[in-house]
C-alpha cells in the first residue's frame, strides 16, 4: 500500500480532459536554455505528464537584458498559467511582483531567502517555491579547485556582472577562500554584455592575472562559447559555474547539475498540479554536483590537470 502511494502519477491519473498551462520565465536565452527545458519536460514525462497532451510549456525569455523581466512575467501571468517555472534569481523577484496567486517554482537562484524572494527555505509561507543552486558557497569552492589546477596563480581576474543580485554573495565566498589561499583577486572585470567580453579579457591581460573565475549570471549561459574561445585566444584559464561551459570549450567548471535541477522542477509542479501548496513545499538544494574538465582546452592552453582533479572529475572530455 505504501509503495502504491507513493508511485509516480500516470497518464490515467489526469484530470478528464485538462490540459495545464505552465509558464517558462528566464533571464537567460532561448537557444541556451534549450537542453534544461528538455530535462524539464522529461521530468514531467517521468512523471506520467505528455507534453501537448496533459500540458503546454509557454516561454519567454529576455536574453540577458535583465530589464525585461517584469513585461514578459507580466505577459506570461497575463495568459493564466496553471503554475510558473521561474529560471535565475532576477526572473523569479520579477514573477514575485507579478504575482501573489499563482503557483511559482524556482530554479538556479543562489539564495532566495537573502534575494527576498522567500522568507524562510523550510517553510516558504508564499506562493513560491523550488530548488537553490546555493551558487555563494560554491564559488570560493571554484577558486580552491582553480588554485590546484593553477598553483602558481597568486592573482585571479573575477568576470562579474554587478547588475546581477548573485554578485555580492559571489564575491563574498570568494574573498574568504582568497585570503585562506594566498590569492589577489584583481582586477573584477565587468561583464553586462557581450561588448565588454573582450576588455575584460584585455584587462585581465594587462594586469597579468594567471587564471580568471567566472561568475553565474543569465549572461553566462548566452556568453559561454565567446567566453570559452577568449579563454584559449588570451591563454587566461578559467573555472566556470556549469558543466555546459565546458562542453562549449571552457577549461573545467564545478556546480551544480543544472539539467537535474530542472528534473527536479518537475516534482514541483506535479505536486502543484495534484492540489498541493507551494507555502508548504520546502525549498530544496541540488542533490548532484559536476566537476568537469575539458582536456582539449588544457592542452591548448599548456596546463597539465593534476591527478587529484582528474581523480574527482564526474566528466573529463577528450
Amino acid at each position: 500500500m505504501g509503495a502504491a502511494a507513493l508511485a509516480p502519477l500516470t497518464v490515467t491519473a489526469q484530470p478528464a480532459k485538462k490540459v495545464f498551462r505552465i509558464g517558462h520565465l528566464s533571464g537567460s536565452g532561448e537557444a541556451p536554455s534549450k537542453a534544461f527545458v528538455v530535462a524539464f519536460s522529461d521530468g514531467m514525462r517521468s512523471l506520467g505528464y505528455v507534453e501537448g497532451r496533459h500540458f503546454t510549456l509557454v516561454e519567454r525569455y529576455a536574453e540577458g537584458t535583465v530589464a525585461r523581466l517584469p513585461a514578459l512575467a507580466r505577459e506570461l501571468v497575463g495568459r493564466s498559467p496553471d503554475a510558473l517555472l521561474v529560471s535565475t534569481t532576477p526572473g523569479n523577484l520579477a514573477a514575485k511582483a507579478a504575482t501573489s496567486t499563482i503557483p511559482i517554482v524556482m530554479v538556479l537562484v543562489a539564495d532566495p531567502v537573502g534575494a527576498g524572494i522567500v522568507s524562510n527555505l523550510a517553510r516558504p509561507g508564499s506562493n513560491i517555491t523550488g530548488i537553490t543552486n546555493i551558487v555563494a558557497e560554491l564559488a570560493g569552492k571554484r577558486l580552491e579547485i582553480l588554485k590546484e589546477i593553477v598553483p602558481a596563480a597568486s592573482r585571479v581576474a573575477v568576470l562579474i556582472n554587478p547588475d546581477s543580485q548573485n554578485a555580492l554573495p559571489q564575491m563574498q565566498s570568494a574573498e574568504s577562500a582568497a585570503r585562506r589561499l594566498g590569492i589577489e583577486l584583481r582586477p573584477v572585470l565587468e561583464v553586462r554584455s557581450a561588448g565588454d567580453l573582450e576588455k575584460a579579457f584585455e584587462g585581465a591581460r594587462r594586469a597579468r592575472a594567471a587564471a580568471a573565475i567566472r561568475m553565474i549570471d543569465p549572461l553566462v549561459f548566452i556568453l559561454r562559447k565567446q567566453t570559452a574561445a577568449l579563454e584559449v585566444k588570451h591563454r587566461l584559464p578559467i573555472i566556470y559555474p556549469s558543466r555546459e561551459d565546458v562542453e562549449a570549450g571552457g577549461l573545467v567548471a564545478y556546480g551544480a547539475d543544472i539539467p537535474g535541477q530542472y528534473r527536479q522542477a518537475a516534482a514541483y509542479v506535479d505536486k502543484i498540479l495534484r492540489g498541493a501548496r507551494p507555502a508548504d513545499l520546502p525549498i530544496e538544494q541540488p542533490t548532484k554536483f559536476e566537476l568537469v574538465i575539458n582536456m582539449k582546452t588544457a592542452r591548448a592552453l599548456g596546463i597539465t590537470i593534476p591527478q587529484s582533479i582528474l581523480v574527482r572529475a564526474d566528466r573529463v572530455i577528450e
